[in-house]
């Protein structure tokens, strides 16, 4: 499985980006998804996450501190997973990555381990 991350860029605070992970190598919805971030001199930190798709209601989850302003969501025919995120502040900024793991169970986004990652896309907030 590869997984190749678009759609940052450089916004306002107050500003939205959608973020894309697109898969080749494997249908995209068999895999957990989640969502990580990277700011300058910190640690890598888990955004939101997503089951994979069983066809029943899948569980989402996402860190504290984008409660409210970011949602992960499918599209499995575009064997995509989306990052809508609004009322970007600066302390938003890092490099996004995605990631992926199949078999586990029980996840959150901050107990999530992945076997897969994108390169990343970074997202700038600045005035």
């Amino acid at each position: 499985l590869q997984l190749v991350e678009s759609g940052g860029g450089s916004v306002q605070p107050g500003g939205s980006l959608t973020l894309a992970c697109v898969a080749t190598g494997g249908p995209l919805n068999y895999y957990n998804i989640g969502w990580f971030r990277q700011a300058p001199g910190k640690e890598r930190e888990g955004v939101s996450y997503i089951t994979k798709d069983t066809g029943y209601t899948e569980y989402t989850d996402y860190a504290d501190s984008v409660k409210g302003r970011f949602t992960i969501s499918r599209d499995n025919a575009k064997n995509a997973v989306y990052l809508q995120m609004n009322t970007l502040q600066p302390e938003d900024a890092g490099i996004y990555y995605c990631a992926a793991n199949r078999w586990s169970t029980g996840q959150t986004i901050g107990t999530m381990v992945p076997d897969y990652w994108g390169p990343g896309t970074e997202v700038t907030v600045s005035p």
